[in-house]
């Protein structure tokens, strides 16, 4: 599945650190691509990816899709930021529960307050300097 894409017109207030190992997660969403590690030994997923299970601590993992859709579990808005992120204020945070299992914490993208429970979509935010990643409601569902 490719995830959406929305264009932003200035570069990343705070541009995520590459290694050698997150490369792959980064290039790959810049295509669209919203991926993590899964343990062939555990076979549980982790997100952010990671080079070994933070569950069995095996290093026998591997790179699995992720559909990119999953439900609001938790939001807030951000009024007092760090003095990086000023000129976004303000802003929305929320936790999603992602279809596969996982949980992640991401910026939410609405104009309205969203509803817990309501279902949405990982899109990719392409950045002059690069991509990042946030949750808005799913195009298809009556706002």
């Amino acid at each position: 599945m490719t995830l959406a894409m929305q264009p932003i017109d200035r570069v990343r207030a705070f541009p995520p650190r590459l290694t050698e190992f997150t490369q792959r997660f980064w290039q790959g969403l810049g295509n669209g691509r919203f991926e993590t590690t899964r343990c062939e030994e555990c076979g549980r997923l982790s997100f952010p990816p990671k080079p070994f299970c933070p569950h069995c601590w095996s290093a026998r993992i591997v790179w699995t899709p992720l559909r990119g859709r999953g439900k609001l579990y938790s939001q807030t808005m951000v009024h007092a930021a760090p003095a990086i992120f000023e000129h976004e204020i303000p802003y929305r945070v929320g936790i999603v529960d992602l279809d596969e299992g996982l949980r992640i914490a991401t910026r939410v993208l609405a104009t309205v307050e969203p509803k817990l429970d309501m279902a949405v979509e990982i899109i990719v935010l392409n950045y002059r300097d690069g991509p990042l990643f946030a949750a808005r409601r799913c195009p298809e569902l009556p706002a």
